[in-house]
């Protein structure tokens, strides 16, 4: 059974191990693959082929993987998928404040790293919106010309921060958003390092979600990835 329609992914490694492991498993599924094994490759790949979606681990032998991140957000929003063995918070927020889109530590599991791949390239194919402009994620829908919010048709009464937090996210499913973009996005720059101000507003808006939903279905579509940031996600578990 497949998991695409033939979406085009570069895998950009220098274990030779892991490479084709991923390589082997994602055409499996039914991606195209292409292979590099260092930054200059990388960009070379990237020029000729403009794949669907990148995985990019960061320690290669010719540079940092950041400088590739950093290239190709120049010109395109190609979904980057980060495979790194460096697992600590400073690099992860590093490669996604520089425009990766997610990061996966090493080692990591070929199902996990799959669902990763297909939640990036949904997120990729456009607009989460519906022709009446309203995003829908699970059991949550947002009207944007109402800025209005329902769970199962029954509105939730929002701040209009708890809003635009909350829809900030939604459109973006799939996406690890880190704590800074998210100030920025919804407080403004001068709020980029107050970490707390975002702790209290997703913990309000999950005690609201909770309120309309008791079964926690849509408060769990907030998943905190730990010292990083969040990431909107369906039938998840809520950490």
């Amino acid at each position: 059974m497949t998991d695409s329609t033939g979406a085009h992914i570069l895998i950009v490694e220098d274990d030779p191990s892991t490479r084709s492991s991923v390589a082997a498993n994602l055409e499996t599924h039914g991606y195209r693959v292409a292979q590099a094994i260092d930054v200059a490759g990388a960009l070379r790949s990237w020029e000729a082929g403009r794949p669907d979606l990148i995985l990019l681990d960061l320690g290669l032998p010719d540079g940092d993987g950041s400088t590739v991140i950093r290239r190709i957000r120049r010109d395109a929003t190609t979904p980057i998928l980060v495979l790194s063995a460096r697992g600590l918070e400073p690099d992860k927020v590093a490669a996604l404040e520089a425009g990766a889109d997610d990061y996966v530590t090493k080692p990591f599991g070929l199902p996990e790293l799959r669902a990763r791949v297909a939640a990036l390239l949904r997120r990729a194919g456009g607009p989460s919106a519906d022709p009446t402009g309203t995003l829908r994620l699970g059991s949550v829908a947002i009207d944007i010309a109402r800025r209005e919010v329902t769970v199962d048709g029954t509105r939730v009464d929002l701040t209009p921060r708890e809003y635009e937090l909350l829809k900030t996210m939604v459109a973006q499913p799939g996406r690890l958003l880190t704590r800074g973009r998210l100030l920025r996005a919804v407080w403004g720059t001068a709020y980029s390092d107050e970490a707390h101000y975002l702790h209290v507003y997703v913990s309000r808006l999950r005690r609201k979600l909770d309120a309309t939903d008791p079964t926690g279905a849509a408060s769990g579509l907030i998943v905190a990835e730990p010292g990083v940031g969040y990431r909107i996600g369906e039938d998840e578990p809520r950490p």
